[in-house]
């Protein structure tokens, strides 16, 4: 008689690593069984207040009722038909729906994908196509995905390119202004035009890419100065600015987009993440002019915009107003910002505290010196975090931000409790 395998973290880790390649990183041996709002059970029964959020997807929570409604209507109807050879309302209504509320002025369309990366990938195609020209500029610090056009693009080389080139040509980059580690807005408008100087005429140069708050960077936030002058060195020599909102987008930072608070408008707009919480699914959004200067054929993908997914999208829209989310995005951000600085004043390895909105980070540093950040403190903190229950992410150039992505609908209990692991994790690693 067969007997059923109870599944332990431990089994299930072993299986991993014996059936999965280690390319794909972990970053805890801890397998979920179930998941709600802010909350994630694992296979053992055991709680843990999610501040990662699936790595900012979850802003509307797991399993919003509202969101899971969507999916089962949608599941119940059809699958998939491929929207290139029978298409489906649900794409067309949410690309409707994206492109009211985009912050572009004039007639927009949109086209929907699966992933971050497939979104910035046909960002680049559609730039080409639309100026002619070939080359990119990106930021230091910025993630754009893991294919090969939107590692090019990637502002760094450990771990997501080491091993990977070479790289598709006519990509550049330059510094994203990050004033705590000494990088000041001149110093990024100074590197554009020495780039224009030394290594590529501005007349080439297609798109510059920027995450109006670098995700996988730091959460470093781009001032609305600095995407002023952008915005103006692109009018002055035909470049395109593509806002990257995967990371920052559906009200991650108190607007839909986060490029809003900037008051400049965007040519394109990258989106995914927490655009169907939780379902595969990115979109390109644009000026129609440039959206439809690819030849028809030359965009798509077999499972891109898929219904269940588009579905679950527009239910986040209806969410994203229904429940005042981005309101509750500010006030999320302001509870964080006040509670890490009260965790600040006795702990001397707290560095900078930023955010926008509920996109809210703090750095990790010896001593409280910004010269000396400490991604081994961050590794302790996440670590001793996870023992006591709570889910943390850390990222940046140097590996030592740690980012707070809880899903925005977090119940006040939920996250005083999760703010309180970090302030005795953080005694507990600081001696």
């Amino acid at each position: 008689m067969m007997t059923v395998e109870t599944l332990t973290n431990a089994n299930l880790w072993e299986r991993r690593v014996s059936n999965v390649p280690r390319g794909v990183s972990t970053a805890y041996p801890v397998f979920a069984k179930s998941a709600k709002n802010a909350e994630i059970w694992d296979v053992e029964g055991k709680r843990y207040i999610d501040f990662g959020g699936g790595i900012g997807v979850m802003n509307t929570g797991h399993c919003h009722p509202k969101v899971i409604e969507a999916i089962h209507k949608q599941v119940d109807a059809y699958l998939h038909t491929a929207f290139q050879i029978m298409p489906y309302a649900p794409y067309i209504e949410l690309c409707e729906r994206l492109n009211a509320k985009a912050p572009i002025a004039g007639n927009k369309k949109t086209i929907l994908f699966s992933s971050g990366a497939e979104a910035l990938e046909n960002a680049v195609k559609i730039a080409r196509a639309a100026t002619g020209r070939t080359g990119f500029i990106s930021f230091i610090g910025g993630f754009h995905g893991r294919t090969m056009m939107a590692l090019a693009l990637t502002g760094k080389v450990i771990p997501y390119k080491k091993g990977f080139g070479p790289f598709p040509g006519d990509v550049y980059h330059i510094p994203y202004p990050m004033e705590y580690h000494g990088v000041s807005e001149d110093d990024s408008i100074k590197a554009l035009q020495n780039l224009f100087k030394a290594d590529i005429d501005p007349a080439k140069i297609a798109a510059i890419a920027i995450e109006p708050v670098q995700g996988e960077g730091g959460f470093y936030i781009a001032s609305s100065s600095f995407l002023k002058r952008l915005r103006s060195i692109c009018d002055e020599h035909g470049i395109l600015l593509i806002a990257d909102e995967v990371q920052s987008g559906f009200a991650r930072t108190g607007k839909l987009f986060a490029i809003e608070h900037s008051g400049i408008e965007p040519d394109l707009i990258t989106t995914a993440k927490s655009l169907a919480g939780g379902m595969p699914l990115s979109a390109v959004i644009g000026k129609a002019s440039l959206m439809d200067s690819v030849e028809p054929g030359g965009l798509g993908g077999t499972y891109a915009g898929n219904p269940v997914a588009c579905a679950a999208a527009i239910a986040i829209m209806d969410l994203i107003d229904e429940e005042n989310i981005l309101s509750k995005s500010e006030a999320l951000g302001n509870k964080l910002i006040k509670r890490l600085k009260e965790i600040q004043r006795d702990a001397k390895s707290v560095g900078e505290i930023r955010g926008l909105g509920g996109m809210v980070a703090f750095e990790l540093v010896e001593n409280g010196n910004a010269h000396k950040p400490s991604a081994d403190l961050a590794k302790k903190l996440t670590a001793k975090a996870l023992e006591k229950g709570l889910v943390l992410l850390s990222c940046g150039v140097y590996g030592n931000v740690i980012r707070i992505l809880v899903p925005i609908t977090v119940e006040d209990p939920v996250l005083e409790e999760g703010m309180k692991i970090i302030e005795s994790s953080l005694k507990e690693i600081e001696g």
